[in-house]
């Protein structure tokens, strides 16, 4: 019977290729692929050739999973499943492949290989007696708000978030900001030439990315330890709106765009955070006059 392999494959350096996953690969006829032109390196690292390479990535997942999965059931063969690097369908493409797959009748069977959010948690040097997977939290807006908002009420300890070396210094400021400071470990090219581990509060991690020219090259896992933020939410430590909206200002916002961000915040009602910055207006402009009249 046809069967779905989940294949993990390195994250950076070669020899992390297990036996297992190797076998599977040579054996499988047919290999879906995130890019076919990085797997197709991987293959021709290993001396595995004759492979029929289909892409699957976030903008055919769907339909390739339809296809791929009829197809298997029709025909009888083995599939194995790759993502570029690590285990396919964390924070990378897959889950659809599978769910068809699982919905068919179809065995799906892991291969184990190497994982970023694990090597990250182990070189940590954080207790990590359970943990939240965050993947990429969202870039603007509500919904990023509404991750941190998440990540000080939930229940996990330590939260692994992964980012991109273009946004790695933002996280740290809005983790310095939103989470109290936290002590975090930032990991980057793990396993590879360059690996990388700074560990240290938020704000202290910033300053030696800021220290790094080479900050802005390879891609990011960051630990962090979130235990001080939901203890004080737990302990029912509230923030005003005008304070909220204050911090933005002073951060480069318009007052438009602060309220916006605060109003997207748990707890913070449209109508009260637009009065609080009607008032804080009228608070920065009366300040404005009186030292103008100095």
């Amino acid at each position: 019977m046809a069967c779905l392999y989940v294949v993990g494959t390195p994250i950076g350096n070669l020899q992390e290729i297990s036996p297992r996953a190797r076998r599977t690969l040579e054996e499988c006829p047919v290999i879906l692929a995130e890019d076919t032109r990085v797997t197709l390196k991987l293959l021709s690292a290993l001396g595995i050739t004759g492979k029929r390479l289909l892409s699957c990535h976030q903008h055919n997942e769907e339909g390739r999973a339809r296809g791929v999965v009829q197809r298997m059931a029709e025909e009888d063969f083995d599939v194995a499943m790759v993502t570029d690097a690590g285990t396919p369908c964390i924070s990378d493409p897959g889950w659809r492949v599978v769910r068809a797959a699982a919905e068919a009748g179809i065995p799906v069977c892991p291969v184990s290989g190497p994982s970023a959010v694990v090597d990250a948690l182990s070189v940590s040097g954080m207790a990590v007696d359970g943990y939240a997977f965050c993947g990429f939290l969202p870039r603007e807006g509500k919904e990023r708000a509404q991750a941190f908002a998440r990540l000080r009420r939930g229940g996990a300890p330590v939260a692994v978030i992964y980012e991109s070396p273009h946004r790695v210094k933002r996280l740290m400021e809005d983790l310095a900001r939103e989470l109290c400071d936290p002590p975090v470990s930032l990991s980057c090219d793990l396993t590879k030439l360059h690996e990388l581990t700074l560990r240290g509060s938020a704000s202290q991690v910033l300053a030696q990315l800021n220290d790094n020219p080479n900050a802005e090259k390879g891609e990011y896992v960051c630990v962090v330890d979130v235990s001080a933020a939901q203890e004080e939410a737990s302990q029912g430590v509230t923030v005003s709106a005008h304070g909220l909206l204050l911090e933005r200002l002073y951060q480069g916002m318009r007052m438009k765009e602060a309220v916006r961000e605060v109003s997207a915040l748990p707890g913070f009602a449209r109508n009260d955070v637009y009065r609080a910055s009607l008032q804080v207006s009228q608070f920065l402009q009366a300040r404005a006059e009186d030292g103008a009249r100095e």
